[in-house]
């Protein structure tokens, strides 16, 4: 059985990729910040049939990072498939950021993803090594590609997330390990309830166009490597 590691996995995206990988015969590691969201998750996959091992974890804490690493290497000894889900996002206009809002931005939705690629390193070689279809996905956004205002610090870790995939492709193509930007619009999730007077329910992504699109990469042979996917609500432009 091959073994996938998802974080912010608790809800949104990250539930609903954990779910298409439990599909596809992964076993899972889900991880995320509050434990109760995330258990009452864990067990809605298991409920499923999947097997899965939880582990909460602030990833803004590098020791947190690794040890749902560590957690997942000692269940599974193997690693075929990383999603780096965990975000944050925190609106202001330059003149009001906030230094603490900046670090948390930073640590999560960037470093945490650079970290998580080194220590899970070895284990994505291996994997790349058995079958050369070893997969990085890596939740970026639609303001990666193009930069929002009040969103500004947001969109720079996400445009930086980007381009961290593609300085991966570049050093893991010979590895056998592909990496992979998902960069939606607003997907209907928690994070975008501030929005929704002005784009309703009705109108936004959903989280499993974003899952079936990893679905799809799963599938892709090993010659195939697509380094970023933009998802685009009708007439939505860049």
């Amino acid at each position: 059985m091959r073994a996938a590691l998802v974080t912010g996995a608790s809800s949104g995206i990250g539930l609903a990729v954990a779910r298409v990988l439990g599909e596809e015969g992964h076993a899972l590691t889900v991880a995320a910040r509050r434990p109760e969201k995330l258990a009452e998750a864990a067990d809605g996959l298991r409920a499923e049939g999947f097997e899965v091992e939880a582990v909460p974890a602030d990833f803004a804490d590098e020791a947190d990072l690794q040890r749902v690493v560590s957690a997942h290497r000692e269940r599974y000894g193997r690693l075929d498939v990383l999603v780096n889900n965990a975000g944050v996002g925190v609106g202001a206009a330059v003149a009001e950021i906030l230094t603490k809002r900046v670090d948390l931005q930073l640590a999560v939705n960037l470093r945490a993803v650079v970290l998580a690629y080194r220590e899970c390193a070895d284990m994505l070689r291996a994997a790349g090594a058995e079958h050369r279809n070893a997969l990085v996905v890596n939740t970026s956004s639609i303001s990666g590609k193009s930069g929002q205002p009040w969103l500004s610090v947001y969109s720079a870790t996400k445009g930086a997330v980007v381009s961290w995939t593609q300085a991966m492709n570049k050093e893991l193509a010979g590895d056998g390990i592909k990496s992979v930007a998902l960069c939606p619009g607003f997907v209907d999730t928690a994070m975008t309830e501030f929005v929704r007077e002005s784009v309703p329910v009705h109108a936004m992504i959903r989280t499993e166009d974003i899952a079936e699109a990893v679905r799809f990469l799963l599938r892709l042979s090993p010659s195939c490597v697509v380094p970023e996917i933009v998802f685009q609500r009708p007439g939505e432009a860049l």
